[in-house]
């Protein structure tokens, strides 16, 4: 087939001219590969060197290059410090609080403009692909150095001799190894992410964008996302996991989902710690107008708004003794804004969605555990600030939350918190909508060995002002029908105490049947060194009900002075005469209304 294609002369000329022009072509070709790629390595170096002050060096084993498809591959690449020249800059004082390294396998560049980088000094590449990069950085201080021995110059104008402009349109980062090394401490603090990406677009570097204050290192976008994060506790009692965290530098915006904290099993933190022991998942968070660059400059986090959608938080109170402390202060909320977050922060607005929070308490007599929940929680905080400017202007966090009372009714709740004051003063007031009292017996029959057996809430509403120390308000609670069974350890019934305590102690409604003036209950709460916030704010309002219920400590010590030994004909005479007592209160009662009505007819 050859032979007869070469047979007419034409063809013989067609095969030669394109013989001619593959050689014209290739052989250039070739040369400018063979020529370019090391004076395309030395441009690199020598910008490195210039752009770093010489305090960084690139080297690799191997350079392909294509100039005719603007390709390239480098093998092996290291990009490192010179710690001889870290040495120098910091007996000068101008040494930077970070080091980088960086390790890659094979990093791949496409889209490049060869002629123009030689001719014109120009770097002008489309995109720079990095596969499994290692990057390592080494935090060694977090202050400024002094800046009167700083170079002053822009990174243009230590690069400007070599290049007039640096120009890339994608870099793509891939299954990046992270490692940080914080030396600043007393020991040497690592952290280390892995299946992380990243992904920087338009990077440029000319006189224009030397002081362009929009762009984050160079680029109009830098653009991060970590997949599959977790770390443990150096205590081994927590779990912390992140699904997946996204940033942008060009939005300011960070997007977490799936974040949990896990603690471990019940049994086995109560035994190691006597602190309460917290669950957390958080299914979506979103930060707005999040300051990257000032975090990461100084790790001050400053964020316009926070909204998190969907969740659980649980608190578990510690039964395991008494504290070694002698004060739970440390769980209350604007505590741990002024002491627990040792950098500055500052949040705007944080907004809840769809969350549920339980408390659960064991009660050490009964053996059983007393579960609090509030569901379906929407709410706003506002002003979330530790920095002192901002505390000279307002010095009040607040908090107004919307809720379902034990999945059931609805409940508004409102709290301040004065975040420099020394007493660490608080407020918080809310309302209850109606409700079955048999629906609270979840919390209420483990925790007081008591059961509702029936009864409805009117509404429930309070207003306490508090310290750290005591606590002081008002509680309004307005039923019907009250009637309860105080029961044994075991749930069973104690039928005389509770005959005693539906006849004698509790108030069947409030307002009493009649009456118009409900019983309202001045409280005043002093509160245990160890307990916790959730736990003093409940205790606050389960006094409040039991004195609107008629359940004074008189009464309670009455209550729970009886036992199963007491003699029961004494008991039962009590419990007759309270009877026959009521029934002739309720006549009574029943006769002047009734005297009432036949002188309104006259």
């Amino acid at each position: 087939m050859a032979v007869k294609f070469l047979k007419h002369r034409w063809q013989r000329i067609l095969l030669i001219v394109l013989g001619v022009l593959v050689i014209i072509i290739l052989i250039p070709a070739l040369f400018l590969n063979s020529y370019l790629a090391p004076k395309l390595s030395g441009k690199v170096k020598e910008a490195v060197l210039k752009g770093t002050d010489s305090l960084y060096t690139i080297n690799y084993s191997d350079l392909d290059l294509n100039v005719l498809q603007g390709k390239a591959v480098l093998y092996d690449i290291t990009f490192k410090p010179d710690t001889a020249v870290y040495k120098q800059l910091k007996k000068r004082g101008a040494a930077p609080n970070n080091l980088y390294e960086l390790h890659v396998k094979r990093l791949y560049i496409s889209n490049a403009r060869a002629f123009e980088l030689y001719f014109k000094k120009k770097l002008n590449i489309g995109r720079i692909t990095l596969n499994s990069p290692e990057i390592q950085i080494s935090k060694y201080s977090d202050k400024d150095t002094d800046t009167a021995k700083k170079d002053k110059r822009t990174l243009y104008q230590k690069i400007s001799k070599s290049l007039k402009l640096v120009h890339v349109g994608e870099i793509l980062l891939t299954d990046i190894n992270y490692k940080q090394r914080d030396y600043t401490g007393p020991k040497v603090a690592v952290s280390q992410l892995r299946e992380m990406d990243l992904k920087a677009t338009d990077l440029l570097i000319d006189s224009a964008t030397q002081t362009d204050t929009s762009r984050f290192l160079f680029c109009k976008d830098i653009t991060t996302e970590l997949k599959n994060y977790s770390s443990k506790a150096a205590s081994g009692l927590y779990t912390f996991k992140v699904k997946s965290a996204k940033l942008s530098t060009q939005t300011k915006k960070l997007t977490i989902t799936g974040l949990d904290l896990k603690p471990a099993d019940r049994t086995v933190f109560f035994q190691k710690s006597k602190k309460d022991r917290f669950t957390l998942h958080l299914e979506n968070i979103t930060l707005n107008n999040f300051d990257y660059i000032t975090y990461q400059k100084s790790q001050n986090i400053d964020i316009k708004k926070i909204v998190i959608d969907k969740g659980f938080f649980e608190v578990f109170s510690n039964y395991n003794g008494r504290l070694k402390t002698t004060d739970r202060l440390v769980t209350f909320p604007h505590w741990a804004i002024r002491h627990a977050i040792k950098t500055t922060l500052n949040i705007d607005t944080l907004d809840l969605k769809r969350m549920n929070f339980m408390y659960s308490q064991l009660n050490k007599t009964s053996k059983k555990f007393g579960h609090l929940k509030f569901d379906n929680i929407s709410g706003r905080f506002r002003n979330l600030t530790n920095r002192k400017e901002d505390l000279k202007k307002n010095n009040l966090a607040t908090a107004n939350i919307t809720s379902y009372f034990m999945g059931k009714a609805k409940f508004d709740l409102h709290f301040v918190f004065n975040l420099n004051d020394a007493t660490y003063n608080y407020a918080y007031k809310g309302h209850l909508a109606p409700m079955n009292l048999s629906d609270i017996n979840p919390v209420l029959l483990p925790l007081s060995m008591v059961r509702m057996t029936s009864g409805r809430v009117s509404s429930f509403d309070f207003d306490v002002h508090s310290t750290q120390r005591v606590s002081k308000g008002t509680v309004s609670f307005l039923y019907k029908d009250l009637n309860v069974d105080v029961l044994r350890p075991d749930y069973t019934k104690k039928t005389l105490i509770s005959a005693l305590a539906n006849t004698v102690i509790l108030k069947h409604d409030n307002p009493d049947d009649g009456d118009k003036t409900p019983r309202l209950a001045n409280v005043v709460y002093i509160r245990p060194a160890n307990f916790a916030f959730f736990k003093t704010v409940w205790h606050v309002l389960l006094n409040g009900i039991k004195n609107c219920a008629g359940i004074g400590p008189a009464q309670e010590k009455k209550l729970s002075q009886q036992t199963d030994t007491d003699d029961k004909k004494e008991l039962e005479k009590i419990v007759k005469k309270a009877v026959k007592e009521k029934e002739k209160e309720d006549k009574k009662f029943k006769e002047k209304v009734k005297e009432k009505k036949e002188g309104k007819k006259n």
